[in-house]
């Protein structure tokens, strides 16, 4: 049997936040145009991993909440919508070049749990999302760091 695997997902609020993932109870995860986290979602996601919800260019950015992957990695089909903001004309859909999962709302922090705070835990100093420069929207987290941003902040449903 597989390994579970953790991962922080990134979103604006704006555009998806956490409350938006607790009214539907589960989304697609499209729109990812960097290779290397198309490849996190393509060949390392599987249903039942952990997600951390990070809400990025908000005040404050950190994250927000939990949530799972439920569908395994398919093709992403805003690539093909010309009208979508995600399109790319180089994406054939016969040999597509983005993927996406679909995650399920798992709950929410109480409080959003902050950059800065994440900054400041012992334990997390090598996480990805703390390291400058580090924008990849889908990145992996060790068990060690989920359980202690678990020990962090306190989960509502």
């Amino acid at each position: 049997m597989p390994t579970q695997r953790y991962w922080l997902m990134k979103s604006e609020p704006n555009v998806y936040s956490i409350a938006d993932l607790q009214r539907d109870s589960r989304t697609c995860w499209d729109g990812v145009r960097n290779y290397q986290a198309r490849n996190f979602m393509r060949d390392d996601m599987q249903v039942g991993d952990g997600v951390l919800f990070y809400h990025s260019n908000a005040k404050p950015m950190g994250i927000y909440g939990l949530a799972e992957v439920v569908r395994e990695s398919y093709p992403d089909h805003t690539a093909f919508d010309t009208s979508d903001p995600h399109y790319d004309p180089k994406s054939d859909p016969a040999d597509p070049t983005w993927m996406m999962v679909d995650v399920g709302y798992v709950g929410m922090f109480k409080e959003p749990l902050p950059l800065i705070t994440l900054k400041q835990t012992p334990g997390l100093e090598h996480m990805l999302v703390i390291q400058r420069g580090s924008r990849l929207s889908v990145q992996p987290v060790t068990p060690d760091e989920w359980q202690i941003v678990l020990g962090l902040g306190e989960l509502t449903t």
